[in-house]
């Protein structure tokens, strides 16, 4: 597979304001980091599949990890290249996939049938049972020191320079079965930073080495989904999830948790994976 891109700094992904302060008593001026977001266009065999808002950076990851869940591919044999239209513009990119791969997804590149995070007019359930015969459930042969698992969350603050510097980026950690750190992302959407995340591992064919995903945000039904395109089992993130994130965990035999303060976890499915070792 080959590809162009173009990287950013976290200081090329943020820009700073000039803004006024006032404190309940007097006006004062100073200058904030804000993060960058920057539309994305998707192109799938030289015709337009999709525009996302993104924080600009790790083009060829994102749009890696956003193919593999929305089902473009299965793996990055399947990709002849993704490309910049243009290398100095990284707002454009193009995805070329393999004759044998584009004539198994008339369907999805139709976007007839596939159900998206951009979907509208559909109920809860339909997502469910929708996703449910399109996704196989999450193989039940891993277990994780759940004391150690819930350290993970902790990881979170060490890898989040655009963060740290503009206040407005959800992160995204991946850990191997052995709990160690193999891939993470920065971006203006979670979904995003999700993305870039596993695509980094998909496109270095090491994507069957995750186990644990940490979050730093709110898990949604599409963020499990994902996850679970991944064959990531095990989800924890820092806020609770929806109810039918929770839903299709369940259905997906997905193991989700979120921290629980003072406390230690909320475990809301398949708790089996988490176990005390002590």
């Amino acid at each position: 597979m080959q590809c162009k891109e173009k990287g950013r700094t976290v200081l090329e992904r943020s820009s700073h304001r000039d803004i006024t302060i006032w404190n309940q008593e007097t006006f004062t001026s100073d200058s904030l980091s804000l993060i960058g977001e920057e539309p994305l266009s998707i192109r799938v065999q030289g015709n337009p599949y999709a525009v996302i808002m993104r924080t600009p950076g790790e083009e060829k990851e994102h749009v890696a990890g956003f193919c593999l869940a929305e089902g473009v591919v299965d793996n990055p044999d399947e990709l002849i290249s993704i490309a910049l239209c243009d290398i100095d513009d990284t707002n454009v990119i193009a995805v070329t996939l393999t004759p044998e791969r584009r004539a198994m997804i008339d369907d999805i590149l139709d976007r007839r049938e596939f159900i998206s995070q951009t979907s509208c007019g559909i109920c809860g359930k339909e997502v469910v049972r929708d996703l449910q015969s399109k996704i196989r459930p999450v193989e039940d042969d891993i277990r994780f020191d759940i004391r150690r698992a819930s350290r993970c969350l902790d990881e979170i603050a060490n890898y989040q320079p655009l963060r740290k510097t503009t206040r407005g980026a959800h992160t995204a950690l991946i850990f191997n079965r052995q709990l160690d750190l193999i891939s993470s992302a920065e971006d203006v959407g979670r979904h995003n930073a999700l993305d870039k995340a596993i695509g980094k591992l998909f496109l270095d064919n090491r994507i069957a080495e995750a186990g644990l995903l940490v979050m730093a945000s709110r898990v949604s039904y599409e963020l499990v989904q994902k996850a679970a395109r991944a064959r990531i089992p095990v989800i924890i993130a820092v806020s609770r999830p929806t109810a039918l994130a929770v839903e299709l965990a369940e259905a997906l035999n997905m193991t989700l948790a979120t921290k629980a303060k003072g406390i230690g976890l909320f475990v809301f499915t398949a708790p089996q994976r988490l176990i005390d070792q002590t």
